[in-house]
């Protein structure tokens, strides 16, 4: 039986990749922040998961405004790294695992989540910057990810309940196929954040530190607080912090299990205008 083991959580911010792209890990302004990083690289090393189920949002690369589905999960053999406007990022190819995204596919629709299969999509710096901030530069990656985009762009987007919702269901999805796999679940997007108009630049350290508060201890009540709350306190982007709902949804304590362990948690501000907050929950079963 597959399992998930653990679920991170983690900004996705473009600048970063740049960073890490440019040798840049190491200057004043961006040294504070990939030493936030370090203990989660040795954590990962020692959990190394045989696939990395990734709920990210695209950013107008596989997806545009003719087309935009509210939940797509990748079921391709893999996915190559998209052009966002200055050239690929100079990373491995993402390599996907279409049986086990098949299954979750087959399994979540049938629990009444519908979801947009999709064979052949290339993934930007929403999949591919958390993956560096893990696993650093190497010449593969390490494990199989399955891509799953949520739009949190052109609106109406999910409820944080309905997205801690379908994080059950993926959970009762992966527990179901019978090759025995170590899964672990990420939630990758925020934190506060707003890229335009008169709050541009806008970020709430405070608000942030809660929602990092309350996804640990009461995820259930933090997913009924509804969209305008995001906006008014995180940003207009704020909202992309409904991405994380979905890893919280999948771990084993919201089905009655033990409550997970906390190996890690940072927050730093700021990286490009924007908050960077990171989470590793364990699993006890």
């Amino acid at each position: 039986m597959a399992k998930i083991t653990a679920s991170v959580y983690t900004s996705h911010v473009p600048a970063i990749g740049v960073a890490i792209d440019g040798g840049k890990t190491a200057e004043p302004y961006w040294a504070p922040l990939f030493a936030g990083y370090e203990p989660s690289k040795q954590w990962i090393e020692a959990n190394r998961p045989d696939v990395v189920f990734l709920v990210y949002n695209d950013h107008a690369t596989a997806f545009n405004l003719d087309l935009i589905p509210t939940f797509a999960i990748g079921t391709g053999a893999e996915f190559a790294v998209a052009d966002e406007g200055w050239g690929p990022r100079p990373v491995p190819k993402v390599v996907g695992h279409p049986e086990l995204a098949s299954h979750i596919a087959q399994s979540v629709i049938q629990d009444d989540f519908d979801l947009t299969l999709v064979n052949r999509m290339e993934v930007d710096h929403g999949l591919t910057v958390p993956l560096s901030l893990m696993f650093g530069q190497p010449e593969a990656w390490p494990c199989k990810v399955i891509p799953f985009a949520v739009n949190v762009v052109q609106y109406p987007v999910p409820s944080g309940a309905r997205c801690f919702a379908l994080g059950q269901a993926i959970r009762r999805a992966v527990e179901s196929f019978d090759d025995n796999l170590n899964v672990q679940i990420w939630g990758t997007g925020g934190m506060s954040h707003q890229l335009q108009g008169a709050r541009a630049g806008l970020i709430n350290a405070d608000w942030d530190n809660r929602f990092l508060d309350r996804l640990i201890a009461d995820p259930a009540g933090l997913s009924k607080v509804p969209h305008i709350h995001y906006v008014r306190e995180a940003g207009s982007e704020g909202i992309e912090l409904v991405m994380w709902l979905i890893a919280r949804g999948a771990m084993a304590d919201v089905a009655g299990g033990p409550a997970p362990t906390l190996k890690h948690r940072f927050y730093h501000v700021p990286a490009s205008n924007t908050a960077v907050g990171h989470l590793i929950l364990e699993n006890n079963v």
